[in-house]
C-alpha cells in the first residue's frame, strides 16, 4: 500500500510549478519534475506515512520544525517535500 496520496501530491505539485511521478529510486515516494522533464529531486521515505494521508496536523508541525532550516530555500528535496507532501 503505498504511503501517500498521489492525487493531493500532484495537485501540490502543480501549485508550485512542478511534476510528480512515482519514484524510480529505491525507498523513495516520488520524483520531482520540472515542466521541461529536468528532474529536480527524490522525495518522501516509502517507510513512512506523511500529511496527504494522516491529515494530522501535530504531525505536520513536528515536520514543519524539523526542517525548518532547509524547507523554505526553493529546489531542495526538502522545500519539495514540504509543499508536496506536507502542505
Amino acid at each position: 500500500m503505498p504511503r501517500y496520496n498521489i492525487i493531493r501530491a500532484q495537485r501540490n505539485a502543480k501549485k508550485i510549478g512542478v511534476v510528480v511521478k512515482p519514484s524510480t529510486r529505491k525507498g523513495k515516494k516520488l520524483d520531482v519534475f520540472s515542466k521541461s522533464g529536468e528532474k529536480l529531486a527524490s522525495i518522501g521515505d516509502v517507510n513512512y506515512y506523511d500529511y496527504t494521508i494522516t491529515r494530522d496536523k501535530k504531525k505536520q508541525a513536528n515536520y514543519k520544525s524539523r526542517f525548518a532550516k532547509t524547507r523554505n530555500k526553493v529546489g531542495t528535496p526538502s522545500y519539495f517535500a514540504d509543499k508536496i507532501l506536507w502542505t
